[in-house]
């Protein structure tokens, strides 16, 4: 068995999955050995948009394989669970998200559509674009308590003239707004825990954008949360005591901050291209990583709880 120490009091927890340096501060720092990650799936052609069920079960997209996987905690098995007839009914799939229909939303950036999915795996349209004009790629999708749903739309990969926006899609509406606008390559999201402020990777600018968010359900007051020079901030979640989990993409790595920004630590991955997270189990205590350098999914135990999301299963 692998180690996970407490360095102020000596404290060792013992852990099958891998080692993840830990203190009483919460400061998280790096012990010198690579945390031991278990792999449970592979040759997923770029993997992504990983969400727990609340259950037992991870979904996980494959971006380039036309597929959603569904993978048992238990087992650490995967196999497909929904697949199109033809690539004009759906395809390439990014974020996941369930909704407060007990439908598992997806953003299909192939085609600029919002999707979803019901507990067969049949898929329906929800959203191909606004005013008319297609999404240029749907790429990461959140809820909050209301039920209100915000995806981002990446846009195109540039600091000059962005041209990403966050979309708000108002709950029982069949409609979207625009939350926020001219954003560099706008990535994952996440809602901190008191659905306060809302979270967006600015992967083309290497940081994290914070905005307030009213009772309304409007962003404003955008403001830099964190710079992550090195790589690209990914897909991100929140821990119940309220510390973000970012994925580093290109810098190998899981980054960790504090409600106030305070880059706690790091986490190593098993390849450079860390692309998203989730945390899942019975008690919400185990890291799941999409990684696409190495196309595959991996999980790690900690002693660490994950934040309940709003809405989880079908």
């Amino acid at each position: 068995m692998s180690r996970v120490i407490l360095s102020i009091v000596g404290v060792i927890f013992l852990n099958a999955c891998g080692t993840v340096p830990i203190n009483l501060t919460e400061e998280i720092m790096q012990l010198p050995d690579q945390p031991q990650w278990e792999k449970i799936a592979e040759k997923l052609d770029f993997p992504e948009g990983p969400v727990w069920d609340g259950s037992h079960t991870l979904f996980v997209s494959s971006c380039y394989g036309h597929r959603v996987n569904q993978i048992s905690h238990m087992s650490g098995k995967a196999k497909i669970w929904s697949q199109p007839d033809s690539m004009s009914q759906w395809s390439h799939t990014n974020g996941l998200a369930f909704g407060p229909d007990k439908r598992l939303y997806a953003c299909e950036f192939e085609h600029g559509r919002i999707i979803r999915f019901d507990a067969n795996g049949e898929a329906e349209i929800v959203l191909d674009g606004f005013n008319g004009t297609r999404f240029i790629r749907p790429n990461d999708i959140t809820f909050d308590k209301w039920g209100n749903g915000y995806f981002t739309d990446s846009g195109h990969y540039r600091r000059e003239n962005p041209d990403g926006r966050v979309y708000r899609l108002a709950a029982g509406s069949d409609r979207a707004t625009i939350a926020a606008d001219h954003l560099a390559f706008a990535n994952g999201l996440a809602f901190s825990l008191n659905g306060a402020t809302l979270y967006v990777a600015e992967s083309a600018r290497q940081v994290i954008t914070q905005f307030t968010v009213s009772q309304i359900g409007e962003l404003s007051d955008p403001e830099t949360f964190a710079v992550m020079e090195g790589g690209d901030p990914d897909g991100m979640a929140f821990d119940d005591r309220g510390n973000l989990w970012v994925a580093h993409f290109g810098a190998g790595k899981i980054v960790v901050f504090g409600a106030d920004g305070t880059r706690l630590g790091e986490i190593v991955t098993p390849g450079k291209k860390p692309s998203n997270l989730a945390f899942g189990g019975a008690d919400l205590k185990c890291l799941y990583l999409t990684e696409d350098e190495t196309n595959a999914v991996y999980r790690l135990n900690l002693p660490f709880t994950g934040a309940a999301l709003p809405f989880v299963g079908f």
